[in-house]
């Protein structure tokens, strides 16, 4: 008898940690507004920072088109960090991939800055290597961030 009592406290005690820890060490998510250039996409962003004090940025986006079948065709789509100034940061280019398994086109992405992220925008460029967003191309964007704290 007490052997299943023992064993059903240490399957209760386990589960709880279990759900308790996931509960903390999941970053809050953003979601991306719609876009009036690719309605279709979805996706968030999360914001948390690592053991340096740095950020942690990650994307996921579902039903992105390709860029080059935007009007006018991109070359690429661009992730820019804003700042606290309002500065744009690039923080590399993201690639939509088709999944095997389904028709919608995914992309995620991770980067780690040092700088505080105000907004995440994502805009359709014709250089991957700009050094200033075309505020005209934006394809996606975020409200204010929230930020997940270690």
């Amino acid at each position: 008898m007490k052997t299943n009592r023992f064993k059903q406290v240490l399957v209760a005690f386990v589960a709880s940690a279990a759900v308790l820890f996931s509960f903390s060490s999941c970053a809050v998510k953003s979601h991306f507004m719609t876009s009036a250039v690719v309605p279709a996409a979805q996706g968030f962003v999360q914001v948390s920072t690592d053991k340096n004090d740095n950020y942690v940025i990650k994307l996921e986006i579902s039903n992105l088109s390709p860029s080059s079948r935007l009007t006018p065709p991109s070359l690429a789509y661009i992730v820019w960090l804003i700042g606290e100034d309002n500065s744009a940061k690039s923080l590399g280019q993201l690639n939509s991939s088709d999944n095997f398994m389904s028709k919608s086109l995914n992309a995620t992405f991770e980067a780690i800055s040092a700088s505080k992220p105000v907004k995440i925008v994502i805009t359709a460029e014709n250089d991957v290597a700009v050094q200033y967003p075309s505020f005209s191309e934006v394809i996606l964007t975020t409200d204010i961030l929230n930020v997940k704290n270690r």
